[in-house]
């Protein structure tokens, strides 16, 4: 799939219509009751407010080595991209544009660009590898980030077996072995590791633009 360009709504809404009558009907219902659950819900009360310092944890980069999310950013301003694993159709969509629409102007700035999700280091360096993305991606066993961000979330029971009928089960990829993920979140942090915008997303079939990414670097200024 062609992405440079496209916006990640187009490039996703192009996906439904090419994986149409793909999935048998009781999985898709599955998943379309569940978003329409996660929109009626809305972007939870506890998220962390702008203006507090971003939260941090024991790390692991695609290699299984212990770091941090600080480590990463090495005194620099960050974009942080919250994602679910490799496994997310959506995920890949929006980590690709990221990577082709945000990625050059990040390093012209001289911003990091850092990606987390809950998988384990080996799904996260395939990630890598398949992908082509040339910023960092880290894992967070346990969610940890997320969970103090207040982004934590986890599929319904009819959802994972949904998940389950296409051959996923999140306690055999994620790294702490539960079904935990975060809800697709962008946030930008300033160099001093203050949270300066985040953009949350509940329903995780829709995601942050790059454009909006690019607009909300203004608050780092």
């Amino acid at each position: 799939m062609t992405t440079t360009g496209s916006t990640v709504a187009a490039q996703i809404d192009a996906m439904h219509h090419q994986s149409a009558g793909r999935l048998p009907a009781d999985v898709l219902a599955a998943f379309s009751d569940e978003q329409q659950q996660l929109d009626a819900a809305g972007v939870p009360a506890g998220v962390a407010p702008v203006g507090s310092v971003m939260p941090d944890g024991d790390l692991l980069d695609v290699h299984g080595e212990p770091t941090t999310l600080t480590a990463a950013r090495d005194g620099r301003p960050a974009v942080v991209v919250f994602y679910r694993g490799t496994w997310c159709p959506y995920c890949n969509i929006a980590l690709r544009a990221y990577q082709e629409q945000l990625q050059p102007a990040l390093d012209a700035r001289g911003v990091a660009l850092v990606a987390i999700s809950p998988q384990t280091p080996d799904g996260s360096l395939t990630m890598q590898q398949t992908k082509e993305l040339t910023f960092t991606v880290l894992s967070d066993p346990g969610n940890q980030i997320a969970r103090a961000l207040g982004i934590l979330t986890a599929p319904t029971e009819s959802v994972r077996q949904a998940q389950a009928t296409l051959g996923l089960d999140l306690t055999t990829v994620n790294a702490d072995r539960t079904p935990g993920l975060p809800m697709p979140t962008v946030a930008v942090v300033d160099a001093t590791g203050v949270l300066r915008w985040i953009d949350v997303h509940p329903n995780y079939a829709t995601r942050t633009e790059p454009a909006a990414i690019l607009a909300a670097l203004a608050t780092l200024d």
